[in-house]
């Protein structure tokens, strides 16, 4: 069993930090998920038997690293995902962008739309869904062509962020996807979320550093 990085836990829920290339949850490669590794755990930490539960309230994609909370309750699953849908849930990003952003912020909007092959494509409002997000740049890097930005989603579509950026030219460094089909790894963290807690309703906050490695290590952060 991988060791778990934990960030905070109760009774009623677990934070922790999904590694790159760890899926969230059990997909057709069968390697193993974050949701498993949470489960056992909880199951051998605690001594308990048979099934154990842990809701799965929200995801990050495979190659992407980041925070991410589980319900250890139905209860506060079901408050957790109504706290999503409530635009409640605020989850901030840190990515490398291939090429230089000149606004030091701004909004992007764009109707996205999921195909059958697993890729999203920018379409149109009656076609897509609206998708909306903000960045603030941190840090250019003119030597590498590279700017380090922060990414705060205001919509949660499916690979939002990395087919906002493609789409006006500046894709995410080690998007193998949608980028220049580099071969690394994409630098894209979730590393700040803030919710309510499900049951006490007090605000808690979870930051990490940025990580390290390629791309990364091209930015004084």
């Amino acid at each position: 069993m991988n060791k778990l990085n934990v960030l905070y836990e109760d009774n009623h829920l677990i934070v922790v930090v999904k590694p790159c290339n760890v899926p969230s949850q059990q997909d057709s490669s069968n390697d193993l998920d974050l949701l498993t590794m949470v489960k056992e755990y909880v199951k051998e930490k605690y001594h308990k038997p048979g099934n154990v539960y842990i809701g799965l309230v929200h995801r990050l994609d495979r190659p992407v690293s980041g925070i991410m909370v589980f319900a250890r309750t139905s209860k506060a699953a079901s408050r957790l995902s109504e706290e999503i849908r409530k635009n409640e849930f605020s989850k901030k990003y840190l990515a490398v962008i291939n090429g230089i952003m000149e606004k030091d912020k701004d909004t992007l909007v764009d109707y996205l739309k999921r195909e059958n092959n697993g890729n999203t494509v920018v379409t149109n409002s009656s076609d897509g869904k609206e998708s909306i997000l903000n960045y603030n740049v941190i840090e250019r890097n003119y030597e590498k062509n590279e700017t380090l930005v922060e990414i705060e989603l205001k919509t949660g579509r499916h690979h939002q962020i990395r087919v906002q950026f493609a789409s006006r030219n500046h894709p995410l460094c080690g998007d193998q996807r949608y980028g220049k089909m580099d071969k690394t790894q994409i630098a894209l963290c979730a590393y700040h979320l803030e919710f309510n807690h499900p049951i006490t309703r007090e605000k808690i906050v979870f930051d990490i550093r940025k990580p390290s490695g390629e791309y990364w290590n091209d930015f004084k952060m």
